[in-house]
């Protein structure tokens, strides 16, 4: 687990954000400008889903966090300078489990990209 002292961004932040039952919290870990680029079965790595800006990203947080989930967790993150890599997981209601891998760039403290890569039950 790590600290980026300097930004306010920290593993303990993001594991509030995560693992809290509204999207508000992880929607404010993001800078206004930010992207996040989605890979999984759906949007393979030569067309990935790609979000732009905190309209966008809200929608997507607003439609997972509006899902009959059990549970999301943070799993591993590691901070260094203006990187951070964490993985997390998320179990439905009925079963039905998710886990992601994610690389994100920070500004003042902000996620400014995001690339997550993302696995399904099926």
């Amino acid at each position: 687990m790590g600290t980026a002292a300097s930004s306010g961004f920290s593993t303990e932040t993001l594991r509030r954000a995560i693992e809290g039952h509204t999207p508000a919290t992880l929607l404010s870990l993001y800078a206004d400008d930010a992207e996040i680029r989605v890979v999984d079965r759906n949007t393979q790595p030569s067309q990935p889903k790609v979000l732009h800006g905190r309209d966008e990203i809200s929608g997507m947080l607003s439609d997972v966090y509006s899902r009959d989930i059990k549970a999301h967790k943070l799993e591993e993150c590691v901070i260094q300078g203006d990187r951070a890599a964490f993985t997390e997981s998320c179990e439905y209601s009925d079963g039905v489990r998710v886990f992601a891998e994610s690389m994100i760039s920070l500004r003042d403290g902000k996620i400014t990209e995001q690339t997550m890569i993302q696995a399904w039950d099926e």
